[in-house]
């Protein structure tokens, strides 16, 4: 069996892909890597957002004013996913946080506890 990274063969184990861990890291690396910019851009601004929530939100349940999200640089057209409950009350997500607009210009911002 050759290694997956560089072709050298393998000693040891009959179940082994890589030569070593240079070579395991450098292949798993590529095969992780963002396929291109419109991904990585998008996953940059999802680690933002959610890195800012979890910043502001520090109890579970924080309600802050709009203009603090845009300061800290929220972008608010990305999330993973949109819920809305049966009350109507439409919550975006990024990852496990959650977050509403709220009628006067504040968010409030929720931790999924699941």
């Amino acid at each position: 069996m050759n290694c997956l990274e560089c072709g050298e063969k393998i000693i040891g184990r009959s179940d082994k892909k890589f030569c070593n861990d240079a070579c395991r890291n450098a292949y798993n690396n590529k095969q992780n890597k963002d396929s291109n910019n419109l991904m990585r851009n998008v996953n940059n601004k999802l680690r933002k957002n959610y890195r800012i929530l979890s910043e502001v939100n520090t109890d579970g349940k924080a309600k802050v004013p709009r203009s603090k999200l845009d300061g800290l640089g929220f972008d608010f057209d990305y999330f993973t996913n949109l819920k809305i409950y049966k009350n109507g009350s439409e919550y975006k997500f990024i990852y496990d946080y959650g977050y509403k607009l709220l009628d006067d210009d504040f968010v409030l911002i929720v931790k999924n506890q699941s």
